[in-house]
């Protein structure tokens, strides 16, 4: 992890030096749909396909280096088959650093962007009556490709992973989200 963050920190250093400097703040809004596998140790594994949304926001040190701070809600469903009663519900916090290129001279137009970085995940989990969480910090990475209308509005289409792990308990989330950023 401590790896992590020094090839983070030198991304943010390396954008810093650059003669286009901030560029300024930005929140995204994201929604779409997530692809969620668990798998229990001495129970068996199972996936599921739900709703998603994160909300994102940080700084852009230059038009290609950001660092972001994000929530993420990737999955979230209650079942009742009759006879038991269950919940699940998967959410993550974030901390990383987002790469951009825009292919216009003037930073406007069309753009691919990856982000990396720590993710903090959580899992609440309840059966019956009887629940309990797990948390852990795990790698998160993540794609996406878009259009930037303005300086101030762009539109992307995002995929990113997310992992999380406790006690005989492995997460993965797959999330494909439509965002809206607002820059100012």
């Amino acid at each position: 992890m401590n790896k992590l963050l020094v090839l983070a920190g030198a991304l943010a250093l390396a954008g810093l030096s650059t003669s286009a400097m901030a560029q300024g703040g930005f929140v995204r809004v994201e929604a779409g749909r997530s692809h969620t596998s668990v798998d229990i140790d001495g129970i068996g594994n199972g996936s599921d396909n739900d709703a998603a949304w994160s909300v994102r926001g940080g700084y852009y040190f230059n038009p290609n280096i950001a660092v972001e701070g994000f929530y993420t809600r990737a999955y979230d469903k209650s079942f009742n088959d009759g006879v038991d009663t269950a919940s699940l519900k998967a959410t993550a916090i974030g901390l990383g650093v987002v790469g951009k290129k825009n292919f216009d001279a003037d930073n406007l137009g069309f753009f691919v962007d990856g982000r990396v970085g720590i993710t903090r995940g959580k899992l609440d989990a309840s059966l019956n009556g009887e629940s309990g969480s797990d948390t852990s910090t795990k790698l998160y990475y993540g794609v996406g490709a878009g259009y930037d209308f303005t300086k101030a509005f762009g539109l992307s289409l995002n995929v990113d992973r997310l992992h999380g792990a406790g006690e005989g308990v492995d997460v993965k989330s797959n999330v494909v989200t439509l965002g809206a950023e607002f820059r100012f």
